[in-house]
């Protein structure tokens, strides 16, 4: 019995560390963000960034920060779910985030549209000056995943 239940408890903890540690990085600090307005790309003075990534999958994104300087005219994003991030990324509490975009208490934005094919960046802002950000699939990732016709406003997707 032993034989059996040890190497799952250890493949187990393996996987958990893998998907909730492992696969995670810790990015730089950064004193600027760039976000989309109407008239194309503009670039935020923020402080207090914390970000993290991975190459493994475009939806592993998440950073928090306090916007500084002024902002310019921002982009609405509607229908705005932010993601869930490990535990230990305390700064970004997605329960939290989406409860006050449905109250009103923060706006959502596009910060990147289609980054990359089929993602967007979404910024949580409030009025303090405090954003998160997380990636969200958005229609066109939706329909080229499920190989569903693509909708009539994406554009046509990378060659792979």
């Amino acid at each position: 019995m032993l034989a059996l239940v040890l190497p799952a408890v250890v493949v187990g903890a393996g996987i958990y560390y893998t998907q909730v540690y492992g696969y995670y990085d810790r990015l730089e600090p950064q004193i600027g963000y760039a976000i989309a307005t109407p008239e194309g790309v503009a670039n935020l003075s923020i402080a207090g960034f914390e970000g993290i990534d991975s190459d493994s999958s475009p939806l592993r994104y998440r950073a928090c920060f306090e916007i500084t300087g002024a902002l310019p005219e921002l982009v609405d994003y509607t229908d705005a779910e932010p993601l869930i991030s490990p535990s230990w990324f305390d700064c970004f509490d997605a329960a939290t985030i989406a409860a006050d975009l449905e109250a009103g208490a923060a706006r959502a934005v596009l910060v990147e549209q289609d980054a990359p094919y089929g993602f967007d960046h979404v910024m949580a802002l409030y009025p303090d000056g405090h954003a998160y950000v997380w990636p969200q699939l958005n229609a066109c990732g939706a329909a080229l995943f499920d190989d569903d016709p693509l909708p009539a406003h994406c554009p046509p997707p990378p060659e792979s």
